[in-house]
């Protein structure tokens, strides 16, 4: 297999997953390379019993969400050490740097991923496919190994979440 050819492909894909989960460039851009890593090391692996780009996904969404606990986890522990935990909180753990957002739109944007980073990654992985990456139910349904119908209902949960989180940030 042609790599380069494979990366070229596939770059944007990974690239914009990892920005939505990370909402931020450098993040997206580390997260992305270790992606393209793993893909390197596994490629011989990948049995066709599902397209490529779904096996893509889930490892691009595998890859970001430990990038993001691996992120909290050493925020927390640097906190902690410099003996700040009081001072900590969730607000701290986002600041939205996307390259497609206007100025204006940039804090009720950041107020909407700093919502959606409080969900459970369940929550937050069918919002980012369905809502920002525009997948059908049935493409997420098989990124995420579920029936079409546990997206449906797991989707409608996550936006009742999620609207409930958004109401709360907006009461302060």
């Amino acid at each position: 297999m042609d790599f380069k050819a494979f990366y070229f492909k596939y770059k944007d894909l990974v690239y914009n997953v990892a920005l939505n989960y990370s909402a931020n460039i450098e993040d997206a851009q580390e997260i992305t390379q270790d992606v393209f890593l793993t893909l390197l090391k596994k490629i011989d692996h990948f049995r066709s019993e599902s397209k490529m780009e779904t096996w893509i996904y889930k490892i691009t969404i595998n890859k970001s969400l430990d990038y993001l606990r691996f992120k909290k986890r050493k925020k927390r522990k640097f906190l902690f050490n410099n003996l700040s935990i009081e001072r900590a909180s969730n607000n701290d753990l986002i600041n939205f740097n996307h390259p497609g957002v206007q100025l204006e739109s940039k804090e009720k944007i950041n107020e909407i991923y700093k919502c959606i980073n409080k969900l459970p990654d369940s929550y937050k992985t069918v919002i980012i496919l369905l809502k920002i990456e525009n997948r059908t139910y049935k493409e997420v349904s098989s990124i995420m190994g579920l029936s079409v119908k546990a997206i449906e209902s797991l989707f409608n949960r996550a936006k009742n979440t999620l609207e409930i989180f958004l109401k709360k940030e907006n009461e302060y």
